[in-house]
Formats: C-alpha cells, sequence, structure tokens
C-alpha cells in the first residue's frame, strides 16, 4: 500500500543520510534554516512530536522538586513531563466559560498572582492557542515572567502556522516566550509525530534544552519525518503567506456558510475573545446545543456517512479543523455533510446527558506531586467509591487530551460524575486503567 519510495526514502540519520560523524550537518543545516525562518535564535526538530519537545522544554527550565507554573489546561504530555521529572506543578487556573463550559487560557493576572505566593518557581507554561483556536495574552505573561528573569514555555503545537501570516494570532517567539513547542503535523505539512521547538534568549542555555531533549529522544531518527518538517519550512518560507491567505478566506466562507445550518453555531472572536486575547479562526468550533445533540454522536454519524473526522469532539460541540491544504472543494464536502447531520438531527436525539461541573467544581486539589502518586502504591476502586480518594492516574477526555483528573488530585464526585456520564454518552478515556470507567485507579491507603 506503502509503495517502495518509502522504504528507499527511509535512511539512516547518520552513516546514511549523513556520514558517521555527521560531518555534512544535515540536520544542523535544516534546523539553522527553520530558525531563519520563524525568527527563533535556535531551533530542534523532534521525530517523537510535541509530546517529546514539551518535556524538554520543561526539564530544562525545572529539576526534581522544584516549581513550576502550568496552566491547569495543559495537554496530557505535560503532566507526563511532570511525571517523570518529580517537578512540582502550581496550577494557574484558565479563563472559564461558564455559560458554554470551555476554558481559555490563564490571564497574565492569574500568573502574577501565582509568581507572588510562589516566588521560588523556576518559570512558567502556557498553551496557546487552545485546541479550540484562543490564545493567550503571550506578550503581557512572557513579560509577567521576565521582569523576574524567569522563562515562559509556550505549548503552541497547535500554532506551526502562526509565523507565517499577519492575521493570525501573535506567536510565541513574536511575543517574547523563551521556548516554543509547534507540532509541524497539525497545521503543517509535516508527517505524523513531527515536532519543532524553538529557543530565544539568554534564560536556557541552548545545551542545556538540546541534551533534555537526547535524553528523551530516539536515537534511530526518521529522515523522513526530518523531510516532512524541512520541506515544510521550505514551503512556507516561500509562499505562505498566499497558501494562508487563501485558508483564511476559506475559513470566513465556511464559517459563513455553517452558521446558516439550522441549529449550527460557529464559535467566532466575539463568542471567545473575552477571555481569550486573540483567535484562530482556522480551528472551526461548531455549536451543537441547538441541535440537542451530543459532540460524539455527530462526530460518529458524521464518520460513518460521509467519511469525515472532526478533529476534536466534546459533549456539544464538534471542531473542524481547516488548514492550507483545504480548497473549495473540501469545504464543499463539509458544508454539505453538516447540513445532511442538521436534517438527521432527529436520529441522533435524546441527547445523552452530560453532567458537566460549573467551573468553582472542576478545581481539584493536588495534595501529592503527580510521580510520588502515579509511582507509589495503587490500588482499582469501583467508581462509586472514588469521591476523596486521591487519582493514581490521569482520567482524560480525548481529544483534546486535557486531563480532568490527574495523579495526585483529590477526586470528587462532580468530576467523577462528568467523567462516568461522558462515557456513557460516547467520550474516550484512553488512558484510563479502566477506559469504561466501572473502576479508578487511586493511591493505596495505609
Amino acid at each position: 500500500m506503502l509503495g517502495d519510495a518509502v522504504f528507499f526514502g527511509d535512511l539512516l540519520a547518520s552513516g546514511g543520510l549523513d556520514d558517521r560523524r555527521t560531518g555534512g550537518r544535515v540536520l544542523e543545516r535544516a534546523e539553522a534554516l527553520m530558525a531563519d525562518a520563524v525568527r527563533a535564535e535556535h531551533t530542534f526538530f523532534s521525530t517523537c512530536g510535541s509530546s517529546l519537545s514539551v518535556k524538554a522544554a520543561m526539564l530544562s527550565v525545572a529539576g526534581p522538586h522544584e516549581k513550576l507554573l502550568v496552566g491547569r489546561d495543559a495537554h496530557k504530555s505535560v503532566v507526563s513531563g511532570l511525571i517523570l521529572s518529580g517537578v512540582y506543578p502550581v496550577w494557574v487556573e484558565p479563563q472559564w466559560d461558564g455559560e458554554r463550559h470551555l476554558a481559555h487560557p490563564p490571564s497574565p493576572a492569574a500568573f502574577e498572582r501565582a509568581f507572588t505566593e510562589h516566588p521560588d518557581a523556576r518559570g512558567a507554561l502556557v498553551t496557546s492557542p487552545t485546541p479550540y483556536g484562543s490564545a493567550a495574552d503571550l506578550r503581557a505573561v512572557a513579560d509577567v515572567c521576565h521582569r523576574r528573569s524567569r522563562p515562559l514555555i509556550v505549548d503552541e503545537a497547535w500554532g506551526a502556522h502562526l509565523p507565517f501570516h499577519p492575521d493570525l494570532p501573535t506567536w510565541a517567539m513574536d511575543a517574547g516566550a523563551d521556548v516554543c513547542v509547534t507540532s509541524i503535523h497539525k497545521m503543517g505539512s509535516g508527517l505524523e509525530q513531527g515536532s519543532v521547538f524553538h529557543l530565544r534568549g539568554e534564560l536556557i542555555d541552548p545545551a542545556v534544552l538540546k541534551s533534555r531533549a537526547d535524553l528523551l529522544g530516539t536515537t534511530s531518527p526518521s529522515t523522513l519525518l526530518y523531510a516532512g518538517m524541512d520541506g515544510w519550512r521550505r514551503q512556507m518560507a516561500l509562499d505562505g503567506r498566499r497558501l494562508l491567505s487563501r485558508a483564511l478566506a476559506l475559513a470566513a466562507g465556511v464559517r459563513a456558510a455553517i452558521e446558516e445550518i439550522d441549529g449550527l453555531h460557529v464559535n467566532d472572536r466575539a463568542d471567545f475573545c473575552g477571555p481569550a486575547s486573540d483567535f484562530d479562526p482556522l480551528p472551526v468550533v461548531i455549536d451543537l446545543a441547538d441541535l440537542n445533540i451530543t459532540g460524539y454522536r455527530a462526530a460518529d454519524w458524521l464518520r460513518e456517512h460521509h467519511r469525515i473526522d472532526a478533529h476534536l469532539v466534546d459533549h456539544r460541540r464538534i471542531s473542524a479543523q481547516l488548514t492550507h491544504a483545504d480548497d473549495d472543494s473540501t469545504a464543499e464536502l463539509l458544508t454539505t455533510a453538516l447540513r445532511k447531520l442538521s436534517q438527521h438531527a432527529e436520529e441522533l436525539r435524546p441527547a445523552p446527558r452530560v453532567a458537566v461541573p460549573e467551573p468553582h467544581e472542576l478545581q481539584l486539589a493536588q495534595v501529592c506531586l503527580p510521580r510520588d502518586t502515579f509511582f507509589g502504591p495503587v490500588e482499582d476502586v469501583l467508581v462509586e467509591e472514588a469521591a476523596g480518594r486521591v487519582a493514581a492516574e490521569m482520567l482524560t477526555p480525548y481529544p483534546p487530551g486535557i486531563p480532568a483528573a490527574l495523579p495526585g488530585e483529590r477526586l470528587t464526585d462532580p468530576v467523577l460524575r462528568y467523567l462516568s456520564t461522558g462515557v456513557d454518552a460516547g467520550m474516550n478515556l484512553p488512558d484510563a486503567a479502566d477506559p469504561g470507567l466501572r473502576t479508578v485507579r487511586v493511591q493505596a491507603e495505609g
């Protein structure tokens, strides 16, 4: 199915594509070209996805038992980094939209308060843009960090395209971030697992960042993935503005067309940019509340009947991610499928009720280090008996992959009820020991 070109192109990075001592500097030159294209000082390629890149960035800022400010809307890869490293997280709460049950990036004021309460924190990490397309005020957050000579890490996995068009949210390096992590395979032309992380400034030693990445990365990187990243850089450097201008115009038309479909509402700048600082229109986030169906059932119906995959799904929304690769034909496939979805919504009712907690009920108390709990004695208990116990696993609705509970947090009835009713409605909990959530893995007592 793949054809022989893939296998002929699967060369060794050293002793193949380059000589055994990498004298040709093939990777080094590609990374330098990427740094130049996006106005960074140093760039590093990773073939293990941004899940590795963000861990490397965290480990370059804080060590075991040192504090790091982290937005609580972080991806599960960040929590994995905390578990592996033993870093002590100081959680910074997102800005909650209680009406839409949606989280936006934490405010600069929230990071200011966290640093005031934890002046020994080694730095901060924020996710921007979110999978829903809302962006943090990165300039202000960076200023909060730099007034204390502390670095800012930005998990910008969904923002690989941002450096290449002025009408998109300001990308992290231009906003003053010290490290920025991007997934080329998400909004770029790279292959799955292709990730790039960038560095600017003097608060993090590039040799330290590279050594942390080497600690976690593979010694057998795929040159196919490297080539995908290098090709994406060339494509954007030569033609990125035109391609993204076309994508933005296409997105505007798609958004307007979807808004005309009965029962569908496309979240836009007016919805998000109260709490959010900026907004990326390419994630087309569609609210289904007026259809009285869940995003889970809508996504399954679209896949079954129209071979369209929603890139993000929750209890009341789906998202169609547009990129520079889309055109009028793919846009028409999407809008046609969504019109059919609206017409067949009755078949997907009644919508299973998902007991989504109020924002304050989602805030679980962190009582133990994630690392200590995850690697400590554990036991599995019935979900009905788990409230009050300390979680020893991540419980992560996926996508988008933001843990509702993580190791070291004390479980509560509202969060367990949310997850249980979510699973019954079609939510995916892939990292739970019991994805059906009949039992929960918790810290052993005694």
